[in-house]
């Protein structure tokens, strides 16, 4: 026989593309169409209901950025149609080349019941199946004119990053608002043809079950009338039962479906905008639950929960009832998907008893698996914090993102710094967006790296970020990729049930000890320094408040402030969103989250200045009260004293220019230049810093990576270093015991005060930084006099080791690395 794959092939894309997909909606009426621009900020929705909207007609421009707008959709169903499936297709002018980060919008019944979300791969609604014809429709879509930012070229600057920027030109063009008859069977052939096709494009090109597909498509299209589309659709079905029914072989690798939209808590949006696309997903997700009864949908993150809860009742209720019949389930137990790098200890430990008290109080359900899949590299300490928190699991599938090693396994137990072990899974379908696609499922079977001793991973499904979630589409093409020859088998199971799956067959997996560092993004270690600032102070003001409020609760009845507390620490919580802490997100969120850290720090500041009054009680003596877990200045860890005036610091002019500084433990001495280039350990006998080097000296450095510019940070940037060793001033400070140095550089200046405290070995530098440059990145060196293998390095309840070396390309990876409070 002569090799016709490419004519069979480019055969079956066309007619797909020209002839079966257009005919999957036949006939078609438009719509009467009105609309209401919201003023400002979105409105509840009976405001939008209630508002008098005007007359538009599709091709119209509408949605000024981040705007509102309330449609009205009316229409009368054709009484020729009776007896047909009819369903309303509303397309708001999305670009299907992108799932999700453009406009959206919801659709709500007359009485304010929610219908269910619009996005760019999921623009209709059921308007009845079958209908009698005559039916009045009157439906009302709130829609997002969320501008398109992450476009065709997402590293350039933009001004739609922020309301207070993005101007009020229209971002959309009303495209399609039409009532139209919905053939099933139709939309079926697309279904068959689309995973015969996609699963004959992956296996080999000389299998006998390729050209058995192959053979079996060809001989379909030719039933197929393509004046009559309609009419032979189901003939052209018939020649696709046989390949359709064989059965995959006993040792296909089997995937378990979850359906799941991953919504970033902020990110190219503000947090405001993603309260309403989680209900948006929220409503099409109980839809398609009633719709598809072998469907499961996993939705992690507490508070997103709790948002749905506050300001959409209308769509908890739906989601309450479908997580009391068990299939649309909590996930992953913490208040956000938080970065797990920077947060301190506690606010890591907060993550899970937040998010875990939440689903325990709403549903009385406690998950057992940490769900973390688009998280920038996992800490050293984490796997001891989720076993704590009474979970055993985590799934991520992040690391898969690695510029330059390939993670080894894709099941295994991950080992901290304590010895805890937690089973492990990165999904080998290397996205958590699965639409179940042909090369999608082939990959997870190829991909997958413990062959031979396992065979069960998992697919998170469905399109995320104002997607929209899992479509009937993925749901259709899952139902026949169930037990299909040639593909791995594909079945709808719930977290839980896939851990206990992978559990049972893999007892003894290998172990990854330390932690899972991505090998990508690092510089979300240092990109919006404001937001990473106030994160830290807050999280320092959060443990005053509770110490000392705590104490004075016990000592003298003063009643703590709990639901303060619990509110602030959520809030905190939040902002720990792994685009939002990282600094990976548009300029409003961080705006926002400046100010919210402003008055977190203002309200903290209250708890902790009430509670030292009632403690300290009458009297004019004066205390300082010492929240650190060591003594300071003569005061007790955990006390309140009289500060000791022991001991002091001398500064004394140095030879040659700049100033020594003594205090009988540390001499430091600063040059001319504002640069350190002696730190003396006097009861050591030993020079700290590196010999020909000085220490306190700041380096410029191009910041010009190839992708992701919040992100990502390449190693080149090394190769480029301008040392700033030039200083405006180097003077004594106000205090006689400090010195102040201030430099500038391009637009910008710096601020230092150098100083050391009676008593203690520790040189302190304050810095403040007036940054005025772009495309920059400014670090400070100090090199130390010590050779050492391996450095420890601070990390939540505890610390672990880093080489210092690069012998291996893993560790030439790390060169940058996160660091909490010392190394």
């Amino acid at each position: 026989m002569h090799d016709d794959r490419s004519l069979v092939e480019a055969r079956l894309k066309r007619v797909l593309d020209e002839r079966v997909r257009p005919a999957v909606y036949p006939e078609s009426v438009p719509l009467e169409v009105a609309v209401w621009h919201a003023p400002g900020e979105p409105v509840p929705v009976a405001e939008g209901l209630a508002a008098e909207p005007e007359p538009v007609r599709v091709g119209a421009r509408w949605g000024a950025p981040w705007g509102t707008s309330w449609f009205r959709v009316t229409g009368t169903v054709p009484d020729e149609w009776a007896g047909r499936t009819v369903e309303a297709l509303l397309d708001l002018g999305f670009d299907e080349n992108m799932p999700g980060f453009q406009c959206e919008g919801l659709v709500y019944r007359p009485d304010g019941t929610p219908v269910k979300g619009l996005n760019p791969r999921n623009q209709w609604v059921r308007v009845g199946a079958p209908v009698a014809g005559g039916e009045e429709v009157r439906l009302h879509v709130e829609a997002a004119s969320n501008p398109v930012i992450l476009d065709y070229h997402p590293f350039l600057p933009t001004r739609l990053g922020d309301k207070e920027t993005a101007g009020s030109a229209p971002q959309y063009t009303l495209t399609r608002m039409d009532l139209a008859v919905f053939d099933e069977t139709v939309w079926q052939l697309v279904i068959d043809l689309e995973v015969l096709g996609e699963l004959m494009a992956e296996l080999p090109e000389d299998s006998q079950r390729r050209y058995e597909i192959l053979r079996a498509v060809d001989r379909a299209l030719d039933a197929l009338d393509l004046q009559d589309v309609n009419g032979t659709a189901a003939r052209a079905r018939e020649r696709l039962t046989g390949v359709l029914s064989a059965p995959a072989v006993p040792s296909a690798h089997r995937v378990s479906a979850v359906g799941h939209a991953h919504i970033d808590s902020a990110w190219l949006w503000p947090l405001r905008e993603t309260v309403r696309k989680v209900a948006r997903t929220t409503a099409n997700m109980t839809a398609l639950l009633e719709d598809e009864p072998d469907f499961v949908f996993a939705m992690s993150q507490a508070q997103q929960w709790a948002w749905v809860k506050e300001h959409r009742p209308e769509v908890w209720a739906r989601v309450r009832k479908a997580v009391a019949d068990g299939r649309f389930v909590p996930a992953g137990g913490m208040w956000v998907e938080s970065d797990t790098n920077m947060p301190g200890s506690e606010a890591m430990a907060r993550q899970f008893v937040h998010g875990k008290r939440f689903f325990l109080d709403e549903f009385g359900i406690e998950n057992d698996e940490a769900w973390l899949p688009d998280t920038f590299g996992f800490a050293a300490g984490l796997p001891q914090i989720i076993k704590a928190a009474g979970a055993t699991r985590l799934l991520t599938q992040k690391i898969s993102w690695s510029q330059t090693n390939t993670f080894p396994h894709h099941t295994f137990q991950w080992e901290g710094i304590d010895g805890t072990r937690v089973f492990t899974h990165f999904p080998p379908v290397d996205t958590y967006n699965c639409s179940m696609k042909g090369s999608e499922i082939a990959h997870a079977a190829r991909n997958f790296k413990d062959k031979g001793v396992a065979r069960h991973s998992l697919a998170p499904t469905g399109w995320g970020d104002g997607g929209g979630g899992t479509t009937r589409e993925m749901v259709a093409k899952a139902a026949r990729l169930r037990d299909l020859e040639g593909s791995a088998r594909v079945v709808w199971e719930t977290p839980r049930a896939f851990f206990d799956r992978a559990e049972a067959e893999y007892p003894e997996p290998p172990v990854w000890v330390g932690e899972l560092y991505l090998e990508l993004h690092r510089a979300t270690l240092t990109s919006q320094a404001a937001t990473k600032q106030g994160n830290r102070r807050s999280e320092h003001l959060l443990r005053e408040a509770e110490l000392w409020a705590a104490t004075a609760a016990v000592r003298t009845g003063l009643p703590y402030p709990y639901e303060a507390l619990d509110r602030i620490w959520k809030t905190v919580l939040l902002h720990q969103f792994h685009d939002i802490l990282p600094g990976s997100s548009i300029a409003w969120v961080h705006r926002e989250a400046r100010a919210t850290y402003g008055r977190v720090a203002r309200e903290l500041d209250e708890i902790i200045e009430g509670a030292q009054r009632a403690l300290a009680g009458e009297g004019g003596t004066p205390l300082v009260f010492n929240a650190a877990p060591h003594a300071r200045a003569g005061v007790p860890a955990g006390a309140a004293a009289t500060p000791s005036t022991e001991g002091r610091t001398g500064l004394t002019p140095r030879e040659g220019g700049g100033h020594v500084l003594d205090n009988g433990l540390l001499r430091v001495e600063i040059d001319g230049r504002g640069l350190v280039v002696s730190a003396y350990d006097i009861g050591a006998d030993r020079e700290t810093i590196a010999p020909g080097r000085t220490a306190n000296l700041l380096q410029l450095h191009p910041d010009f990576p190839n992708m992701w510019d919040a992100w990502d940070v390449d190693e080149f940037y090394r190769n480029t270093v301008t040392d700033l060793t030039g200083a405006d001033s180097v003077t004594p400070g106000e205090d006689g015991a400090s010195v102040r140095i201030v430099r500038s550089f391009g637009s910008s200046r710096v601020t230092q005060v150098l100083s050391l405290a009676a008593g203690e070995r520790r040189l302190v530098l304050d810095t403040e930084v007036d940054w005025h440059e772009t495309e920059k990145f400014l670090k400070l060196a100090f090199p130390l006099d010590v050779h050492a293998e391996r450095y420890a390095s601070e990390t939540q309840f505890g610390h672990f080791n880093r080489p210092t070396h690069t012998n291996t390309s893993w560790e030439a990876a790390r060169f940058e690395a996160c660091n909490h409070r010392f190394v």
